[in-house]
């Protein structure tokens, strides 16, 4: 009987430890003044889609803008797509220092899509900068150092189209606040379904991360989908496009925002599946999926009854073509 030669697991060459090891960064190697040196030309547009976010988006704006606008002129327009908001968002940022544009004056003639994908995606139209970092709008103890660290490795690693935020979340569950747990679709739905399809990608901390830039060309190149499934599909498309030396992550520390209900959580573990099934279909992993439905079916108990209560939420996010093919006219 023939030996069969097996070997050892500590000696395997780990491609996804390798990625790691090869395109993380820390968001303290890098200063603004020499990325300023290094943008050769290049412009880079920040934006911050914006929800009801009165509250953080000043801040996150004025502290943007004093260092890297005005200190440092990394930042060549600050704009926040202002997606619906009931509340002073919009007045808030503008007076902050930013460029404020509704979500629904970009390409009226597309139609208007609820949802955080569609504030990403219509962003593009709305921008002109070759590098393109998007940051979330309701962060707590915001740095502009998480610009600077996104920014990073796009300015100055020659091959990389795309760099995510990795962080530490903090959970705040009512009474006490803890050092982490606050990623909890991340690590029961999308790491799973990375793990399971694209089983490169399981280097990344934070594969939901709202914090990632990426080059125009290549953010343009993909489509993007709706809601809160946009940041899985952005990851899974630019591997396919690009391979995984493309793309980077950066340490950015600690991060720490508002934490989600469980029903609002459910409806985003939604988004991530449909993404991922859709994606699946389009690269010819599994050509022969059945399309996915539609509602969510969600349990409460009525304080008042006693009885568990069903609510059917219909999620339906869609997708966007590439900006790149809209650009030129091509149906999709």
């Amino acid at each position: 009987m023939t030996e069969i030669a097996r070997t050892p697991l500590a000696d395997r060459v780990d491609p996804v430890r390798d990625w790691s090891a090869r395109r993380t960064y820390l968001a303290g190697d890098f200063r603004a003044g020499d990325l300023v040196a290094a943008k050769d030309g290049r412009r880079v547009s920040v934006v911050l889609p914006a929800r009801n976010e009165e509250s953080t988006v000043g801040v996150i704006v004025e502290a943007l803008r004093a260092e890297l606008v005005d200190r440092f002129p990394l930042i060549d327009e600050l704009v926040v797509i202002d997606s619906h908001s009931t509340d002073a968002t919009a007045d808030v940022a503008r007076a902050a220092g930013a460029r404020v544009v509704a979500q629904g004056d970009i390409l009226p003639a597309l139609g208007d899509a609820p949802g955080k994908g569609e504030a990403l995606w219509k962003s593009l139209a709305a921008t002109d900068g070759d590098v393109v970092a998007f940051l979330d709008s309701d962060l707590r103890d915001f740095d502009p150092a998480f610009a600077i660290g996104l920014l990073g490795p796009l300015l100055t690693e020659p091959g990389v189209v795309f760099c995510k935020g990795a962080f530490e979340r903090p959970l705040d569950d009512g009474r006490t606040i803890l050092p982490a747990g606050g990623g909890r679709v991340t690590e029961l739905v999308a790491r799973p379904l990375l793990a399971l399809h694209w089983p490169a990608l399981a280097g990344f901390v934070q594969p939901l991360a709202g914090e990632y830039a990426g080059t125009r060309e290549a953010l343009e190149s993909i489509p993007f989908a709706g809601a809160y499934g946009v940041d899985i599909g952005i990851l899974v498309d630019l591997l396919e496009s690009y391979g995984l030396d493309a793309l980077a992550q950066v340490d950015l520390g600690r991060r720490t925002h508002r934490n989600s209900p469980d029903s609002a959580l459910a409806v985003m573990a939604m988004h991530q599946h449909l993404a991922v099934l859709t994606r699946l279909r389009r690269h010819g992993r599994s050509p022969d999926a059945r399309l996915p439905g539609d509602t969510l079916t969600l349990h409460q108990r009525d304080p008042v009854s006693g009885d568990f209560h069903a609510e059917a939420v219909l999620v339906s996010p869609g997708e966007r073509p590439p900006m790149r093919d809209v650009r030129a006219g091509l149906d999709w």
